[in-house]
């Protein structure tokens, strides 16, 4: 079901100091847009925000970065992550949200930028074979990924699509991740700590089994897979 327009939600964001309105002019400046040098984490995806709203207030020691295509989306997102941090009584200094098209993320970010993790959460599956090449975990993507991905670093991808699941197990291999974690249901894996996100919770309600792995951006070869526990 396609989100109603939001005709709130860009003059929100826009008047929102933690929103950046002109990613391209950030690259390769972004560690300086937080107000303390520490670690960055990015969501590819943000969707209405539940995941990294609860990521951001939880981890102080780390600067999250959330990019997300429409501003419709990112108006839900920025209001859970005001209200989180208005609970909480923080201030919203490790927390950049921005509006961009993540298939060009190239634009965005250059090597400069060293980002130590991503997270990719149920983004959609595109299962049509003309559609795939959009997938966040396509090869076209994860090769720009591992250009501002520190070394060692990782991308951590939940899913309930086992097809997109399965095939990209062999994206990340291809384009030089070591798989280090897998499960394909992560609810009875003993996995720990996971946040739920809104999809997570949704489709967990309807009996599907959640699919998860962490991939490492390997710096040497040979490096093995972690099998799934038992």
């Amino acid at each position: 079901m396609r989100m109603r327009n939001k005709p709130w939600a860009k003059p929100e964001l826009e008047a929102c100091e933690y929103f950046i309105k002109e990613p391209e002019l950030i690259k390769n400046q972004w560690h300086m847009r937080f107000s303390k040098e520490q670690p960055v984490y990015l969501e590819l995806g943000c969707g209405k925000g539940g995941f990294i709203a609860q990521a951001a207030t939880m981890h102080r020691d780390i600067n999250f970065l959330a990019i997300d295509l429409e501003y419709k989306m990112l108006g839900l997102a920025r209001r859970k992550v005001s209200a989180a941090y208005e609970e909480k009584e923080l201030p919203t200094d490790n927390i950049l949200l921005t509006a961009y098209n993540i298939e060009k993320i190239s634009l965005l970010f250059g090597e400069k930028d060293n980002v130590d993790r991503i997270y990719i959460n149920f983004c959609n599956p595109w299962p049509r074979n003309k559609h795939k090449k959009h997938r966040l975990t396509h090869p076209r993507q994860l090769t720009q990924y591992r250009n501002f991905l520190k070394n060692g670093g990782e991308i951590h991808f939940k899913t309930d699509d086992d097809e997109l699941f399965e095939v990209s197990i062999g994206y990340f291999e291809e384009c030089g991740f070591r798989i280090k974690y897998v499960t394909r249901d992560l609810h009875s894996s003993g996995y720990e700590p996971n946040i739920m996100t809104e999809h997570e919770k949704m489709f967990s309600d309807e009996g599907i089994k959640i699919k998860f792995l962490i991939a490492e951006k390997a710096s040497t070869e040979g490096a093995g897979m972690t099998p799934e526990p038992q």
